[in-house]
């Protein structure tokens, strides 16, 4: 049996819902960034002695200058050999609904901007026109699981999507009661 040692992180779709937008960065600060161009919720790697929740906290400030007032914990995703260098991630989703700051135009990864939900959820489409139309490139894997974080299913979801030379091979989850 191989132990899995991954690297843990956050990632926070800040939800504002008066707008129904989604704040999102467009990573597109470095061309060497393996995110370079694709949309994407906040959030980043837990630093040694943070709980996730500091983590979720420290990210979110450090990206858009926001505090957190509220966030729930939508899901947990695992994603063998995502990393540049097949590095295995397991990733803790939250929505953030309650929030206070001044958000900055961008940060030291990319431009932030207010995206519409229904835009979000069209790039996340099964029809392929539907979500060209939507126009928000992200990875391809994220259409699996974003929907889940704004669905109407109280309980998180945990999921596993293998990476096999940067595309997502599979898709599984499941809810617990």
């Amino acid at each position: 049996m191989t132990l899995h040692t991954p690297i843990v992180g956050s990632l926070a779709y800040v939800w504002d819902r008066i707008t129904d937008r989604v704040l999102m960065i467009h990573r597109v600060a470095r061309a060497d960034d393996e995110h370079f161009g694709k949309y994407n919720g906040l959030g980043g790697k837990l630093e040694r002695g943070e709980s996730v929740t500091e983590n979720l906290r420290r990210e979110l400030a450090e990206e858009a200058n926001l505090v957190v007032l509220e966030a729930t914990l939508r899901g947990t995703v695992t994603w063998p050999g995502f990393g540049a260098n097949g590095e295995d991630w397991l990733g803790f989703v939250f929505l953030v609904d309650a929030f206070e700051g001044e958000i900055p135009s961008h940060n030291p990864e990319g431009s932030l901007s207010w995206v519409s939900r229904r835009r979000l959820l069209a790039a996340c489409s099964e029809d392929e026109h539907e979500r060209a139309s939507a126009d928000l490139p992200m990875w391809e894997g994220d259409r699996w699981f974003v929907p889940l974080v704004f669905d109407d299913d109280p309980r998180a979801f945990h999921g596993v999507m293998p990476y096999h030379h940067g595309r997502p091979t599979e898709w599984r989850f499941e809810r617990l009661d």
